[in-house]
């Protein structure tokens, strides 16, 4: 495949991956889709990494992967010139660095599972906790015990989709960055591909 057309795939590939990052961290905001719950969110939320690393982070190593696909500065070739090239690689180091942010960050929310309270007698601050952490076993595989979360309301269901879904997106928009880098590299080396006849220039 010419670096180019790699470039726009890895481009058109990370764009929608963006949007939905920062949609799932805004849904992450409003637990059980509520509003009242949002004094009560992990801390991993508020660290904004669907928003930031993986979404907002993301949307230049895209776009300049996309612009580094289109027609060379010297023709109709596929390969982007030398300087578009550069931008999109290292454009894609920051892009990648976002989506490592993200994947650590939804990777320490599952761990430690939501904060929620098991105590629904009482709306003591006492009650709230990151109660799974300080369980033996991993309640990711343990479906009974989601239902000791009374407050709010599936938060559990909530919370791993969600994370998981970041988690997901953060590998994901890393491999392609990573590809991105190397594809660059190749691309600054090859500098512009043009139709035969006129490569002669």
């Amino acid at each position: 495949m010419c670096t180019g057309k790699c470039s726009r795939f890895v481009g058109l590939g990370l764009l929608p991956m963006a949007f939905i990052a920062i949609i799932a961290n805004v849904l992450l905001i409003f637990p059980n889709g509520e509003t009242k719950w949002t004094d009560h969110i992990t801390i991993q939320v508020w660290l904004m990494a669907g928003v930031g690393g993986a979404g907002l982070f993301m949307l230049c190593p895209s776009c300049n992967a996309i612009r580094a696909g289109g027609k060379g500065c010297c023709g109709e070739g596929c390969c982007g010139n030398r300087c578009r090239m550069l931008r999109s690689m290292i454009s894609s180091i920051f892009g990648g660095l976002g989506s490592f942010y993200c994947l650590a960050v939804s990777g320490t929310a599952l761990n430690d599972g939501p904060l929620c309270n098991f105590n629904n007698q009482t709306g003591k601050a006492a009650d709230w906790g990151y109660h799974f952490k300080e369980m033996e076993y991993n309640y990711l595989f343990n479906k009974p015990s989601w239902e000791l979360c009374l407050q709010p309301p599936n938060i559990v269901l909530w919370h791993i989709v969600l994370f998981s879904i970041l988690l997901g997106l953060g590998v994901l928009e890393f491999v392609l960055c990573a590809i991105q880098i190397i594809n660059g590299l190749f691309g600054i080396m090859c500098g512009d591909c043009r139709k035969k006849g006129n490569n002669e220039a």
